[in-house]
């Protein structure tokens, strides 16, 4: 054979090769089509490289990149993805209809740099062939569902630069190496460690970290890691961002900390850390620190804090710091938060000029001081900034689904939420710092290419890990709305981490929304002038149909509207009582009362049937035909709420029916006024009782009887309940004491239902009595029943110590927890514990009362029980101390010290007419 023969065969077989080469990509891009549902419409052809597929890039027409975020896909990620032999970049962020576990396969990607899934739904445990990826730099699969253990295999992506698990149901321990196999110890050039909020647990191995990492952050927040302060932590001199918080690590912190020379964001706050608080002198660079709620010793605020000229974030709360606060001219003149509250202090000397957002609340310094930084903390509530319009004159009206953007333009935004995991500043109200991250996202979106008008943010806040997170809304240029590619792109700069904010801000992490704006479908142009005439007249005729459609349904539609502003404006007017149809409340086993039947009940609201007054109105003690004894609250005309809200809170009100939970008897919404009728109930709060107002005296026996009847009321709430209901000021004035001295839970006035989209947490405004407050909720607005639970928890100790929650500027729980000695006989309880119950060690059952009650105070809501293990545990306890939890008694008050007496009623709390029911019409309306 000739060698130009033989080249030509050569020639023959590389061609035949690449042409299969290629067409098994396009067989596999097929594949993937017929799994997923809502790909690319110009998903069509015989070559996705030079057809441009949207998402598809390829090299020398083989795909190397398929990047697809935010285009609603929906389907699994099946095994045909490891066909790809040349991919490099597969990013399928902001699916989260991409579900189910992740293909073993994905290890045959030889040549795979980057795997990004965030913002997906995919779940189950993380395969072990993720470790046989040699190219991979960067891997992110945060925000998706993923379960099981950390794979130790991926220690042997040694390039690996970034490495992002968090946001997951990952568990088990962090993999070291053995000897036999490979660990993440070994990723010596890995910059970036994100593991927060998983179910990691047991110790961080110290054999995790060497002198030879590189790492930039460790976030190891929201675990459930245990053990000590790993030592090895002080030899990774370049961390600039280390989060150990939210988790029950214990022991001293190591000293060797302070080797740590580049860090700029410490969290070591919600942990059990003891000794002494670490030195940190050598921290300059520090801007925010957190180490509150610990058990640090009791010691002088330490001189070394003035040190710390960078600081613009400092919380120690809940710590045993005692002596002078003095701020000299030493401190740091960036500090904008300093957090103390819940310590020692006895005294505070402010420089002139301070500024600073200083709280000192629950410290002794505050105990007669009016000072601001002695008040209790405001309420938090989300920063009003929002990215301002560039001088826009709206002369146009955009649709409803669109969005005036910065650059007065009506179009449709790509969405999502930037959420910031370490942020180096608490002033979330400085405008200054939202615009130095806009002008940077701008100038990475211009730098990029990326068809980006203008961006917005808004609503910046912090949510319960402390994390900073914003709205963004991208705007598009040159058209009202992105197309696929567009979206993929600034997705991919997102995801990747290609855009780098400002250094304050830290890490973060971006999770798009679905975009659901795509312009689909081309316009082509009919060469046959017949058939144009012909789709034209059919067009017409459609379209003079779908008119007359449209007129009969903007009539019918407008009858509606009529009609539901009727019912809105008078909820109760179709109603037939005797039917109990139409526009009534659903109510169950509460009745309409007229305004004539409440006045002769209550002798026409006389002075004599007054038994208080709140902003809402008043109150009146009343009694029905049928004998029974009524609480009727009446509100003030200007005090009224609107007809729909009264209407929905009656039919919450009225579904709630249980024996240690107050009943409502009905209401009243005639002749203009909005009353509530409850059961009266005559032995009043045992706030009243503790207290020794209402002349009861309560022996140990009672109080554990009726600490369980309350316990019972909170579990029906919560888990019985339809919907179930968070009551939010749980306390001892909200504890009501029937005739045989029973408890019934009361004041839903600043209740919260959970709709099924609500079931993990409600974010809302904190409501709520100071010293019963869940601190927890407090700092991050998130709305649990765990918030119930600890409230309850404080309840608890003020039924053994008859004290109020802060007294003297103490507060109990820090109180009871430096009493406690667990090697002591009842824990040492004596002094605090109330003379009227007796001696400590005449107690039955109260260590394990006092366990109970602890566990309910813990910092965090995952380490509280929830108020079913919290009945079962006071039923154990009353069966250890001979009573039986299950038989109520039938002696009534009289059969104790002195009788009820007083008309101070529990009905007095002003939010009973203040129901703050957010998601109500949407939940009844499901209902």
């Amino acid at each position: 054979m000739s060698v130009r023969v033989k080249l030509l065969v050569v020639l023959v077989s590389i061609h035949v090769l690449l042409t299969s080469a290629q067409s098994q990509d396009l067989v596999y891009l097929k594949a993937l089509k017929d799994n997923w549902q809502n790909t690319p419409p110009n998903w069509v052809g015989s070559d996705p490289c030079e057809d441009k597929w949207d998402g598809i890039h390829c090299t020398d027409s083989r795909v190397t990149s398929i990047t697809l975020s935010s285009i609603n896909l929906i389907g699994k990620l099946s095994g045909d993805i490891a066909q790809f032999s040349e991919l490099q970049i597969l990013d399928l962020s902001y699916n989260k209809g991409l579900t189910g576990s992740l293909t073993p396969d994905i290890g045959s990607l030889k040549k795979l740099t980057t795997l990004i899934l965030v913002g997906c739904g995919f779940n189950g445990p993380l395969p072990e062939t993720i470790g046989s990826l040699p190219q991979l730099t960067f891997l992110s699969l945060n925000s998706n569902g993923f379960s099981g253990p950390i794979p130790p295999s991926i220690g042997n992506l040694t390039k690996l630069y970034w490495l992002d698990l968090a946001d997951n149901k990952l568990s088990g321990s962090i993999p070291v190496s053995d000897g036999t196999s490979a660990g993440l110890d070994f990723l010596v050039n890995t910059k970036h460690f994100h593991f927060g909020k998983n179910k990691l647990s047991g110790e961080i191995p110290a054999q995790l970290f060497s002198s030879e990492m590189t790492l930039k952050h460790v976030l190891f927040e929201d675990n459930q890691f245990s053990g000590p302060f790993p030592l090895t932590l002080g030899l990774v001199q370049t961390l600039e961002v280390l989060r150990l918080d939210r988790n029950s690590l214990s022991g001293n912190v190591t000293s060797n900390i302070n080797n740590l020379t580049q860090i700029n964001e410490l969290y070591l706050s919600n942990n059990k850390f003891d000794g002494t608080l670490p030195d940190l002198t050598g921290m300059t660079l520090l801007n925010y620190l957190d180490m509150s709620n610990n058990s640090f010793e009791p010691s002088p605020i330490p001189e070394w804090l003035s040190s710390l000229q960078s600081l613009t974030t400092l919380v120690l709360r809940n710590n045993l710091l005692s002596g002078t606060l003095d701020f000299g001219a030493d401190y740091s003149n960036d500090l904008q938060l300093l957090d103390m509250t819940y310590n020692k202090i006895t005294d505070f000397t402010p420089p002139s000029g301070f500024t600073t957002n200083l709280t000192l609340f629950a410290n002794p310094v505050c105990m007669k001081s009016e000072a601001t930084y002695c008040k209790p903390p405001k309420e938090s509530d989300h920063s009003p900034y929002s990215t301002p319009q560039n001088n826009c004159i709206q002369s146009t009206t955009c649709n409803s689904d669109q969005v005036f953007s910065p650059n007065c333009k009506c179009s449709y935004p790509y969405s999502g939420t930037l959420t910031f995991r370490a942020p180096s500043f608490s002033d979330l109200g400085n405008v200054t710092i939202y615009t130095s991250l806009e002008s940077s996202m701008m100038i990475s979106f211009e730098s990029n290419q990326l068809p980006v008008d203008s961006i917005s943010l808004s609503q910046p806040t912090e949510n319960q890990v402390d994390y900073l997170v914003i709205n963004l809304d991208v705007f598009p240029s040159g058209d009202e709305r992105f197309n696929r590619s567009g979206i993929s792109q600034i997705g991919f700069v997102l995801s990747n981490q290609t855009y780098k904010p400002p250094h304050s801000f830290g890490p973060y992490v971006f999770n798009g929304n679905d975009y659901g704006f795509f312009a689909d479908g081309s316009k082509r142009k009919n060469k046959s002038v017949s058939i144009g005439l012909i789709i034209g007249v059919s067009v017409g005729a459609c379209v003079l149909v779908l008119l007359l459609i449209i007129a009969g349904l903007y009539a019918f539609r407008q009858k509606g509207k009529a009609e539901r502003a009727t019912r809105k404006n008078s909820p109760f007017a179709s109603w037939d009582p005797d039917k109990g149809k139409g526009g009534c409340p659903q109510l169950k086993g509460a009745r309409s009362f007229t305004f004539e039947e409440l006045k002769i009940c209550t002798n026409n609201f006389s002075a004599a049937s007054n038994i208080g007054a709140g902003g809402y109105g008043m109150v009146y003690r009343g009694s029905l035909p049928n004998g029974q004894l009524i609480a009727v609250k009446r509100a003030r005309q200007e005090s009224n709420q609107g007809a729909l809200e009264f209407k929905n809170e009656i039919e919450l009100l009225s579904r709630v029916h249980h024996k240690n939970v107050v009943s409502l008897v009905g209401f009243c919404f005639d002749a203009g006024e909005q009353m509530l009728v409850y059961e009266y109930i005559v032995n009043g709060t045992l706030k009243d009782s503790l207290s020794g107002r209402s002349g009861i005296r309560l022996d140990w026996m009672r109080r554990l009887k009726i600490i369980l009847g309350a316990a019972k009321g909170l579990q029906y709430l919560h888990d019985l309940a339809d919907p179930p209901i968070i009551h939010r000021d749980v306390k001892t004035t909200n504890i009501l004491l029937d005739e045989r001295l029973n408890a019934k839970v009361a004041d839903f006035g600043l209740s919260k239902p959970l709709g099924d989209a609500d079931r993990t947490h409600i974010t809302t405004q904190v409501k709520g009595t100071m010293g019963y407050m869940d601190p927890e909720y407090y700092m991050t607005q998130q709305l649990t029943e765990k918030s119930d639970v600890y409230s309850f928890g404080i309840v608890m100790l003020e039924l053994i110590t008859a004290r109020n929650p802060i007294e003297n500027g103490k507060y109990i729980v820090r109180e009871i927890q430096e009493t406690m000695n667990k090697e002591k006989d009842s824990y040492n309880l004596r002094e605090v514990i109330d003379p009227i119950i007796g001696s400590s060690t005449e107690i039955p059952g109260l260590v394990t009362f006092v366990d109970v009650a602890m566990r309910c105070v813990e910092e965090t809501g995952n380490r509280r029980p929830t108020m079913s293990e919290v009945v079962k545990e006071i039923e154990n306890i009353m069966e250890l101390a001979g009573i039986n939890p299950y038989v109520e008694s039938a002696s009534t008050s009289e059969s104790y010290e002195g009788k009820s007496k007083g008309n101070n009623h529990p009905y007095l709390n002003d939010n009973l007419f203040a129901y703050s029911g957010d998601h109500l019409s949407s939940i009844l309306d499901a209902k």
